[in-house]
């Protein structure tokens, strides 16, 4: 060895050994602000062959930085090596992804500039722009292709006549409640160069659900009596059409909630999610059927859905089946929500065969589609260290593969640890959560707690992203708290007679699940017991509020974000009355009027002590703003408890927009600090400085 090797060698060594001395960056801990900038992907569709899948990426827009609104929705196209481009991006709103039969182009529905409204576009893989191939006088919100790819059949509403436009302008602009709510029509167009005028199919009801048949001219569709959305919900049937004439070739039963519908490749059968029963909370039953081609009379055969040839594929299954898509002729690949994990499945089309391909653990899965020869896959997918990004897996794959990184940035930031709790009931019933510890936790010290409660309740948390405007998670843990995601009886994912649990029993025993849950973290030595914390939105917010009241020595700090407050006068408010008689209240108020009052946040605010945040949007229908505005009158007149209330102007039942999501964001931490960790006592100030909410550390 030659001496300038020697000295090369010693500088070498002296440097690593400066290197691994120095100390780490730092990592951030999550904020608000990071909240506020997560890409997120909705939907991922793998092309016929497989080679490529497009995707929608959620990009939201930077509060005072932009004009407000909710988040765009671009479009992207990712390769088998993770190479991803932009097809449509910037100030765009993208939906209804698809690839075109030939795989040679891929269509999407969108409000470009000089739409008036949503329109049919299609843009080449190879490069070129985007052309609008379908615009209509009204927005087009769903849509098929024809096998040959020269027709498609789209969903919208029927165009209003030019004398009741002209009316408008003259003033009359009068809404008749429920009964001017347009119906959504089938429609069949010719693309193309032998482009022709939108024709309407004569149908019963009100559309959704569309599917062009693989191999000749039938549609699927779902229709609903009405176009209302207790309808939808809950008496929505599938059809099978004949594209040309009309005319209904097949009526099926299918009871209660329906999910997705998909032909087999060759035609001859379908399989849909639905409900096991009109009770089932949620659709989450595997279903196939064979389709028979011949014109019906009336209406479907009585006896259910055993008389319109439907077949559960998975009779007692303890999960809910979400996606699902034909691999071959006879056989149906699934997604299975399994307690906190997800599972992606094959199974033969008479229910033999079964075979799960992705086990309990890996990433949360939330969509799937197939090449056309079945034996590639595209997903979304998420896990507790990032939000959705497309996964593919293809036939012999030992698993799925992460092909796009929409947040790179999350490799400097401070996670902390998300584990999986398991805990018994006051009645012996193991319920399942999800627990982020806080960031940096010290063994021995106990911590504050915000408890988050799911709305649904038909729906559950699961082992994957957390952190949301609403939902601390992440932001929470970064500030000293532990968080907890209970998934209470009557939650899906564990099968529907778990979903049914609470059947009868709203804010019974579901709600005491999540105390217990608190109870079983105090005893881990995790939770101080003085200072738990309660949030959600909807039924979770509903919770939140029972929380407050009946439940008022047990939390600290509310907060209720557009929640049940009054189950008598919901009755009389919400626009899904029916869904909720039928899947979770049983009765009627007038069946049972002190029932219907004794589970009312409002009947027990005499007791509350909880200091509470109320926040509600100003157009939600589901659960009406009265409802916010009668726990905060009630909590103030009756209670000494500090109460506010915040209505957010333009927001429906979830808010949309980046400054409304922002602002809200910051009060439910803002409030969870100063009654669990601060002073307490009168509320915080109500004015929010959002520049240094917004200033990177």
């Amino acid at each position: 060895m030659t001496k300038t090797s020697r000295v090369r060698i010693l500088a070498l060594a002296l440097l690593l050994a400066a290197l691994a001395a120095a100390p780490l960056a730092a990592k951030e801990p999550f904020a608000p602000r990071h909240v506020a900038k997560l890409h997120s992907v909705a939907a991922a569709v793998i092309s016929p062959d497989g080679s490529r899948i497009a995707y929608v990426l959620t990009v939201p827009r930077p509060p005072l930085a932009e004009k407000d609104g909710p988040a765009w929705a671009e479009l992207h196209v990712v390769d088998s090596s993770g190479v991803s481009r932009r097809y449509v991006a910037g100030q765009v709103n993208v939906s209804g992804v698809a690839w075109k039969p030939d795989g040679k182009k891929i269509s999407f529905l969108a409000k470009r500039e000089g739409d008036d409204y949503r329109s049919l576009y299609v843009i080449p893989v190879d490069g070129g722009e985007a052309r609008r191939a379908l615009a209509f006088e009204t927005d087009i919100t769903a849509y098929s292709w024809s096998p040959d790819g020269k027709r498609v059949a789209f969903l919208a509403a029927m165009p209003e006549t030019a004398a009741k436009k002209k009316l408008k302008e003259k003033g009359f602009s009068q809404q008749i409640y429920e009964e001017d709510v347009p119906p959504v029509h089938v429609w069949i167009a010719a693309v193309g160069e032998k482009a022709e005028k939108p024709r309407a199919l004569e149908l019963p009801g009100s559309a959704s659900e569309l599917h062009w048949s693989p191999v000749d001219n039938r549609l699927v569709v779902a229709l609903a009596p009405t176009p209302l959305v207790d309808d939808d919900l809950m008496s929505r049937k599938v059809h099978v059409v004949d594209a040309d004439t009309g005319k209904v070739l097949a009526r099926f039963d299918n009871p209660g909630k329906l999910g997705e519908v998909a032909w087999s490749p060759d035609g001859k059968q379908l399989a849909m999610v639905s409900a096991a029963d009109i009770n089932d909370p949620a659709a989450g039953r595997l279903m196939v059927a064979p389709v028979h081609g011949e014109p019906v009379q009336g209406e479907p055969a009585a006896g259910g859905p055993e008389a319109s040839g439907l077949r559960d594929l998975l009779p007692g299954y303890e999960g809910h089946v979400s996606d699902i898509a034909w691999q071959g002729a006879d056989t149906v690949m699934f997604l299975g929500g399994e307690g906190v994990w997800t599972t992606f499945n094959r199974i033969n089309a008479d229910g033999t065969g079964r075979k799960t391909l992705i086990s309990a653990g890996g990433p949360v899965l939330t969509g799937f589609t197939l090449s056309r020869d079945g034996l590639a896959a595209a997903f979304a997918g998420e896990s507790s260290a990032h939000p959705s990004e497309v996964f593919t897996m293809k036939h012999g794959e030992a698993g799925p593969q992460r092909l796009t990184d929409s947040n790179p940035w999350l490799a400097d930031m401070a996670l902390a640890a998300q584990e999986v709790v398991r805990y018994k009931a006051r009645d012996g019933l193991e319920i399942e959560g999800l627990l982020i510890r806080p960031l940096n936790e010290e063994k021995g010290k106990r911590y504050p707690l915000i408890l988050v409660v799911h709305g649904g309740p038909e729906a559950h948390y699961r082992n994957g992203w957390l952190t949301n405007y609403a939902s601390p998670g992440q932001m929470g843990a970064a500030r000293g708290f532990a968080v907890f995601y209970p998934n209470y009886r009557g939650s899906t994912g564990r099968g529907v007679a778990f979903s049914k649990l609470n059947y009868g029993d709203f804010a019974g025993r579901e709600f005491d699940d999540f105390v217990d849950g608190v109870d079983h973290l105090i005893a881990a030595g995790l939770v101080d017991r003085a200072r738990v914390g309660i949030t959600g939105g909807s039924y979770g917010g509903y919770a939140s509020a029972w929380g407050a009241t009946y439940y008022s020595d047990r939390f600290a700090a509310s907060v209720a974000l557009f929640g049940i407050s009054d189950n008598v006068s919901k009755e009389g408010t919400s626009d899904i009355p029916e869904e909720m008689r039928l899947v979770h209240q049983r009765w009627r108020p007038w069946e049972n009027w002190q029932l219907f009052l004794d589970r009312s946040p409002i009947y027990h605010a005499g007791k509350a002590r909880t200091p509470t945040l109320i926040a509600h949007g100003k157009e939600d229908t589901r659960v009406h703003p009265s409802q916010s505005m009668e726990l905060y009158r009630h909590l103030k007149l009756r209670s000494q408890a500090p109460v506010r209330l915040v209505f957010y102007a333009g927001e429906p039942h979830g808010f949309r927009r980046a400054a409304s999501r922002f602002d809200y964001c910051l009060r439910m931490l803002q409030w969870m600090e100063h009654y669990l960790k601060g002073p307490g006592g009168a509320p915080p100030p109500l004015e929010l400085d959002y520049d240094t909410a917004l200033k990177e550390e």
